[in-house]
């Protein structure tokens, strides 16, 4: 019997090539998913409809991402990580580049709502592959990484966003980032090694309902299950209606200084990695639970009528949200017993379900009771996500 092939190690020119892969599939998927964030006040301006309704232009790519997680990992098991992830990208880079061209609010939320589903072939398989490939010593690095990616294109796509739209309006800023997003496919089509250890399963309904059962009701994954479901959905909540909160009295900012604040998400690229580092010398419980303190502290900043102690707020929430993400998601890998990409697939479905319902129930909170309000509910949420992460 032939030995099995040697899993990627740290430091070696396969690992490297591998970690920025990832890193650039991270980095197109969220800054496609999320460059509609700070453009909510002016597509709200524009096509005349609520805080709340804007916000769909988000949650229904997330919740369609959610939706069609399940039966993308399923395909992988059958295709193959490399071949799906760059499929799916591609897909959702031209639907991007279709979203900068509508001019109607109910077409841009249908093509926003398929870019979801083509998005959704993205996520868990990176996940997969890192578990499959990478060796175990490795793994908490490589998938501080790749959260590092997603980290760096959401802080982009927001960023340049802003900037975008104040140079042409939302429709130059939407069709940047899908040229962007394209490019970063080119590179991850050509670095990312192909899969070593992955070996594919027949398509069986049977068997997909199977293990899905046995995933949720594996005692060690529906912890992290939940905590992706609070977590996310808090951050999305909170990042969704800071810019409606920044462009109104006492703060009056523009968009470019909006998107300019999310900047905070260099250091989501900084903790991510960091978090996956402390999990040998702390344990994953501690570094979740001390992730989700800075994220209750942060939420505790935001709340002071000060432009500083805001700042202050969303880096010190954010520093904590990609610690703690980073390291939960870790988990799942370490913890499912075979299928990992439905593994990764179902965490990442309550990731993207908590997004898109807290995100959408957050603008109601801050419609009809405001902004404190909103961040009383957040802080409830986080300190329900703190208890429940004891039994990491």
């Amino acid at each position: 019997m032939s030995a099995a092939p040697p899993h990627l190690l740290h430091g070696t020119p396969a690992y490297r090539r591998a970690s920025w892969a990832l890193f650039c599939a991270g980095f197109a998927t969220f800054a496609l998913l999320y460059c509609v964030q700070p453009l909510l006040p002016q597509l709200a301006g524009h096509f005349r409809v609520s805080a709340a309704t804007s916000s769909l232009a988000l949650s229904l790519t997330t919740l369609t991402l959610a939706g069609c997680l399940l039966l993308a990992g399923a395909l992988s098991e059958r295709f193959g990580r490399k071949p799906v992830m760059a499929l799916a990208l591609g897909v959702a880079g031209v639907l991007g580049l279709g979203c900068a061209l509508v001019t109607s609010w109910h077409a841009l939320l249908v093509l926003r709502a398929l870019l979801g589903l083509a998005l959704s072939g993205l996520p868990a398989l990176a996940m997969a592959y890192v578990g499959e490939e990478f060796d175990p010593e490795s793994l908490p690095a490589a998938m501080g990484l790749y959260i590092g990616g997603t980290a760096l294109g959401g802080l982009l796509g927001r960023l340049l966003a802003g900037l975008l739209s104040d140079l042409g309006g939302w429709q130059l800023a939407l069709g940047g980032i899908a040229v962007l997003a394209l490019a970063a496919l080119g590179l991850f089509v050509w670095l990312l090694p192909p899969s070593r250890h992955f070996r594919p399963q027949p398509l069986s309904l049977g068997g997909l309902l199977g293990n899905f059962r046995a995933h949720l009701a594996h005692p060690a994954l529906r912890p992290l299950f939940l905590l992706a479901f609070l977590l996310m959905g808090g951050f999305v909540a909170l990042f969704n209606y800071i810019g409606f909160r920044l462009a109104a009295p006492p703060f009056g900012l523009s968009p470019t200084v909006i998107g300019l604040l999310f900047s905070v998400y260099l250091i989501g690229i900084v903790s991510a990695g960091w978090g996956g580092r402390l999990v040998p010398r702390l344990g994953a419980r501690r570094v979740v639970q001390g992730g989700i303190g800075l994220m209750l502290a942060g939420v505790g900043l935001c709340a002071l009528p000060w432009l500083a102690a805001v700042i202050a707020g969303l880096a010190c929430f954010t520093l904590g949200f990609f610690a703690a993400h980073a390291v939960a998601s870790g988990q799942v890998g370490l913890r499912a017993r075979g299928a990992k990409a439905q593994a990764s697939a179902l965490y990442l479905c309550a990731y993207y379900l908590g997004s898109s319902l807290v995100g959408y129930g957050g603008g109601y909170v801050w419609q009809h009771a405001g902004w404190l309000a909103l961040l009383g509910v957040l802080a409830l949420l986080f300190a329900f996500a703190g208890w429940r992460a004891r039994a990491l």
